[in-house]
């Protein structure tokens, strides 16, 4: 697939939600994707991106964003808290705060540096052991925290089992953000992305179908 038949699908899955096509953010996730790739969907006119790591987004992106204007990067990955700083710095939006010392770090050094991001938070909606993410007895309490701390809340992230139907945990993060009052929903990724749509989901994080099969030797 190419950036322009994913871009299609968004439309075509937003429409058939009875959805606007616009209301749904395309994150194209670049990961482990070579430095050419990534530069290909640049000069393609695409600007929202994802990265996982920090530090594999500190070795790239600054260069990237002097020779393109307008870039704006999404850290979906997990964050360790020596590592905020760096991402405040960098990101414009991180989707993956999952506990309350992670919130009161960001809260604490946006201030410091200036800075104002958007915050998801990240729910486990399958309570995977091995999976980051807020555990579900605990989202609403996170959810309250990153507001008493003024985080610009955008909405709840999530990363479906991958042995289960993924438009159940959808429907379920959609359910939690709509009783939380949150609009955000940062959802879907390659495979399941118009499931997302129809469910919700204002933020799709879309990697291998735009850039290729990552290679991770």
């Amino acid at each position: 697939m190419s950036l322009d038949d994913i871009k299609l699908g968004i439309s075509a899955a937003a429409e058939a939600a009875g959805r606007d096509p616009d209301n749904v953010t395309l994150i194209a996730v670049s990961k482990v994707q070579p430095l050419e790739r990534i530069e290909a969907v640049l000069k393609a006119g695409h600007r929202v991106f994802g990265e996982n790591r920090v530090q594999e987004a500190e070795g790239r992106w600054p260069d990237l964003m002097k020779k393109y204007d307008g870039i704006e990067l999404h850290l979906i990955g997990p964050l360790q808290t020596n590592k905020a700083r760096a991402a405040v710095r960098l990101f414009d939006a991180i989707h993956s705060v999952d506990r309350p010392k992670l919130a009161r770090a960001i809260a604490r050094i946006a201030e410091e540096e200036g800075k104002r991001l958007d915050v998801f938070v990240q729910v486990n909606t399958g309570d995977e052991s091995q999976k980051a993410g807020v555990s579900l007895d605990e989202a609403d309490g996170l959810i309250a925290l990153c507001r008493e701390l003024g985080l610009p809340l955008k909405g709840l992230m999530c990363i479906p089992p991958v042995d289960e139907p993924p438009s159940l945990h959808f429907a379920l993060l959609a359910k939690i953000a709509a009783r939380s009052g949150l609009e955000g929903l940062s959802m879907g990724m390659s495979a399941d992305f118009e499931e997302a749509i129809a469910q919700g989901a204002t933020h799709v994080r879309v990697g291998s179908a735009i850039f290729g099969a990552r290679d991770y030797s």
